[in-house]
């Protein structure tokens, strides 16, 4: 990464948000436990970091080239396009060659049927060798050449419905397409279902800082063993857990970057109830999750607009990051969110997340917010 490119990445994430290790010796104070016995996930969980890892080489390659170029335009949506099949033919074919042996459901947000019109097949061609290239930069994968019919079909293999019986991954290949065209914080994120329980979830975060001046981590759970962080490089992990603060005050908090995608008033009406005094923290993606997880911030709030459903692939990663970090994440109404639906969410007005000592109060100020605003409508 050029060091332009890498002193825009470090600007993209609020100084005032320091990144560390806690202390190894930090016990978890909230626990979930295992949904399937305690079954270890370690296989599908090394599986999913590698997938994950590989589809994130892709994006940020994609990326690069976007920020080195002169085409920063919105309204040219070929390169996150390319990025968005590229990231999920990746993974697709990465989970089903580390585990041949399983039967194979993926639930995810794209599936190839633009793609096989006449004239997308320039950018066919450029997602498959985008995809080799990416393949071919693991020496796993070294002798493995996908034709532009095998990439189709490794993006159509997103198409299961999910819902609360077996195993389904769950995918978004980049959550955050905006912040990504602005190169700025985006992430990978998978999650396994069984048995419609998150029983393991991968965030890969490119722009996040990891320490010092290093730039992209990799976030990884699984149901009963807690999280765990490390550089998108390799370096060793390193275990983390959500913020202990007690006191609202003293709190920071995240919620979206667009406005289009959260209430922000609803949310600034919250922080004043609770008598919150820093600024909120807007970044693109599940990487807030990935933030909270390691305690940059302490709370979480995502509020979207009246007839927007939530999707089971923009959460299913984060909340079990998060939880398995000794946080809590529930609706707006206080209930655990439900992945057993199908593709999406069912939720009372919205998403919360913090730490267990915050959630009563913060729950309370939620609810009076939002019976509130409806008053004054």
């Amino acid at each position: 990464m050029s060091s332009v490119i890498l002193t825009r990445v470090l600007c993209t994430y609020p100084s005032n948000l320091k990144t560390k290790k806690p202390p190894f010796s930090l016990l978890r104070t909230f626990a979930t436990a295992a949904p399937v016995g305690s079954m270890s996930y370690q296989k599908e969980l090394n599986a999913a970091k590698k997938a994950a890892s590989l589809a994130a080489r892709l994006c940020q390659k994609v990326q690069k080239a976007i920020l080195q170029s002169d085409v920063q335009s919105k309204s040219d949506k070929s390169p996150v396009t390319v990025a968005d099949y590229g990231s999920q033919a990746v993974v697709s074919f990465v989970l089903e060659r580390e585990l041949p042996s399983e039967s194979f459901s993926l639930v995810a947000e794209e599936d190839s049927g633009d793609l096989r019109n006449e004239e997308a097949q320039e950018t066919l061609q450029r997602i498959t060798k985008l995809v080799n290239d990416t393949l071919a930069s693991d020496n796993t994968y070294s002798g493995s050449s996908l034709s532009a019919e095998d990439v189709l079909a490794a993006i159509d293999s997103g198409k299961s419905e999910g819902g609360p019986h077996g195993r389904h991954w769950v995918l978004d290949p980049i959550d955050g397409t905006k912040g990504f065209l602005r190169g700025d914080q985006y992430a990978v994120a998978l999650a396994l279902l069984d048995e419609g329980k998150v029983v393991l979830g991968v965030l890969a975060c490119p722009n996040l800082p990891s320490s010092h001046d290093k730039v992209g981590c990799l976030f990884f759970s699984q149901a009963g063993a807690g999280t765990e962080v490390q550089s998108l490089d390799g370096s060793p992990p390193v275990k983390v857990h959500v913020s202990a603060i007690e006191n609202p005050e003293e709190a920071s908090f995240f919620e979206s970057f667009e406005a289009a995608h959260s209430l922000h008033d609803l949310s600034s009406r919250i922080a004043n109830k609770l008598g919150v005094k820093a600024p909120p923290v807007r970044i693109d993606s599940q990487a807030k999750y990935g933030a909270l997880s390691r305690g940059d911030g302490a709370i979480y709030l995502r509020f979207p607009h009246k007839g927007y459903r939530e999707k089971i692939w923009d959460h299913a990663a984060g909340t079990i990051v998060v939880t398995e970090a000794g946080g809590v994440v529930t609706d707006a109404g206080g209930n655990p969110l439900d992945f057993s639906k199908g593709r999406y969410l069912d939720l009372d007005t919205g998403i919360i997340v913090t730490n267990p000592k915050l959630m009563p109060m913060l729950l309370k100020a939620v609810r009076e917010s939002i019976d509130e605003k409806a008053s004054s409508l």
